[in-house]
């Protein structure tokens, strides 16, 4: 064998060390908190919540409701408002949809719920099982963060 073949061969091996090292095969291990849904005003709403992981890293790829057939969603970036196909749910972090930010968006309502009702929403992710989550109406302009 030269020296050429072995340089290949010994760095095709680190290259291979290397993206195994990379690869998380932790299975995601997801919990959602401080969801609610500001009452909508006209036949759109938006949702808000936090997904947790103390898991490997997962995606968020879509969300289903008995309140609307038309659920996206949507990030903000630069002010700026666009539909996404999947949000990254980080390994040992959190997915923040909030206020401002990154949402969820129910369109064409088939109900307006009202403050204090609850929306029942089900997550769907890339790897973990969907999750279902009761989202309280809470008034128009709520905003945890400025609470």
């Amino acid at each position: 064998m030269n020296h050429r073949t072995a340089l290949v061969g010994a760095l095709a091996l680190t290259t291979g060390l290397a993206l195994t090292g990379c690869s998380s095969d932790s299975k995601p291990e997801l919990k959602v908190t401080g969801a609610f849904m500001p009452q909508p005003v006209g036949d759109m709403a938006a949702g808000f919540l936090v997904v947790k992981n103390s898991g490997g890293t997962d995606r968020l790829t879509s969300v289903s409701s008995s309140l609307s057939d038309h659920v996206t969603i949507h990030e903000t970036k630069n002010q700026a408002m666009r539909m996404v196909s999947s949000f990254e749910v980080p390994a040992g972090g959190e997915l923040d949809l909030e206020r401002g930010g990154s949402h969820i968006m129910f369109m064409d309502l088939k109900q307006r719920p009202k403050q204090g009702e609850t929306v029942f929403l089900e997550l769907h992710f890339e790897t973990a099982d969907p999750i279902k989550v009761d989202v309280p109406v809470k008034e128009t302009t709520y905003n945890p963060k400025k609470q």
